[in-house]
């Protein structure tokens, strides 16, 4: 028998497990990458987003089905009705952190005043971390007391404003991905921290553990990594071991704080117990690990890879929230959409004239009118010089007719941002 079958939506069954989609992933309300059709509700979005979907069927016959009937077309509406809606008890943050020191922050500096150091620090961390990570592909011992020092002055920056090493670490590219979206997520992981309230030695181990949750990467297979086809089942599994190489790593190198180990460790768990490798749900992942969750999946899906395209801050927004209480827990994805916003800093966007331009700063009570780098006139031309316009203080004084009207998808009108003085 097959082991891979191309079905048509309309014939799914409860208890068969997706494989792929006739689509991409991104763009559909599907974060797992392979899942069991677990109720009507699934079967109803596969057919409105596809015409077939691939399905194991030997996974698929490991699995007792719930129905052997074929199922009716149904709607989104009915098929909730015929499920149970079970409400999760909401868990105030300092609950989840109960051992930790929970304190608000407050801005220190300005965006202008913060983003000469910003890119200082992160120019000294890009430095560090791919010698780090060269050294360590290169069969050395990871450098624990290196990286401890690496991060220090990022945790400093975003502890003082988030907003310009935000913005900076999304001007920085990386030759390697994996080198740049340790980065990336560290730096988000870290403002998440920070909007949460975790003390400064927490958020250097959000930090260190995001900056090292793929570090295992460097022992599997690079055409793997890289590959933009549909991973055979062993191929998938030897891309999965690099938690346990990533593991090895560490222990190889010395490492000892354990919400390292953790982050390493569970960063692909799904609250819904969907992730891997144990399967943990719930409140047997980690609460950083969690996090790490939340923003491993951020950053990878606004960030180009060979076999998917970016996509922009404000539909991974709207992804992460779909997605919560089933692959995250609703607490942190709604304190990270609080922490970056809807336009985090780094966002190219269009306003409400047709001009383009990419956020610098924003402000948390404000999230919907940032300062913008003007880069592109109306017509999309490229200006002479850019300028910054402060949508609040345009608002604030009565003209209000200016305002972000969409963000853009990474690269359009093919701006590399990467090239902008910073």
């Amino acid at each position: 028998m097959l082991k891979t079958l191309k079905v048509s939506t309309v014939d799914l069954d409860i208890g068969m497990y997706v494989s792929a989609l006739d689509r991409p992933w991104l763009g559909t309300p599907f974060i797992t990458q392979g899942f069991f059709i677990e109720n009507l509700e699934e079967v109803d979005l596969l057919r409105q987003y596809c015409d077939f979907v691939l399905i194991d069927s030997r996974r698929s016959s490991m699995r007792k089905k719930t129905s052997q009937r074929k199922l009716p077309q149904v709607t989104r509406e009915a098929a909730a009705k015929q499920r149970p809606v079970t409400e999760r008890r909401r868990v105030p943050v300092e609950k989840i952190f109960a051992e930790h020191a929970i304190s608000p922050y407050s801005d220190d500096s300005g965006w202008e005043e913060e983003a000469p150091r910003a890119k200082q620090v992160m120019d000294s961390l890009v430095h560090d971390i791919g010698g780090l990570f060269d050294e360590v592909e290169e069969g050395e011992k990871l450098n624990v007391v290196r990286l401890r020092k690496s991060v220090e002055p990022v945790v400093d920056s975003i502890s003082r404003n988030p907003d310009a090493c935000l913005w900076v670490a999304r001007m920085k590219q990386h030759d390697k991905y994996t080198y740049k979206h340790s980065l990336g997520a560290s730096i988000w992981a870290v403002a998440l921290g920070r909007q949460l309230g975790l003390p400064r030695h927490d958020l250097r181990s959000l930090a260190m553990g995001c900056m090292l949750m793929d570090v295992g990467k460097l022992r599997v297979d690079p055409d793997l990594l890289q590959a933009d086809r549909e991973l055979s089942v062993d191929e998938t599994s030897e891309v999965a071991a690099h938690v346990t190489h990533g593991l090895d790593i560490l222990q190889e190198g010395g490492m000892i704080n354990q919400n390292v180990l953790d982050i390493v460790a569970h960063h692909h768990e799904r609250f819904d117990g969907s992730g891997y490798p144990n399967g943990l749900r719930n409140e047997e992942i980690p609460p950083f690990a969690r996090i790490a969750g939340v923003v491993d999946t951020y950053d990878a899906i606004t960030s180009s890879r060979s076999y998917a395209e970016a996509v922009s801050p404000s539909d991974a927004i709207k992804i992460l929230y779909k997605a919560r209480d089933e692959a995250f827990q609703a607490e942190l994805v709604e304190a990270f959409i609080q922490a970056v916003g809807i336009y985090p800093a780094g966002t190219l966007v269009e306003l409400s004239s047709g001009e383009v331009g990419i956020v610098v700063a924003e402000y948390r009570t404000r999230r919907l009118r940032p300062k913008v780098m003007i880069l592109l006139d109306a017509r999309k031309r490229r200006l002479n010089t850019s300028r910054i316009v402060d949508l609040q203080e345009l608002a604030a004084n009565g003209h209000s007719a200016l305002s972000i009207k969409r963000s853009l998808e990474p690269e359009a009108y093919d701006i590399d941002v990467s090239k902008l003085a910073i």
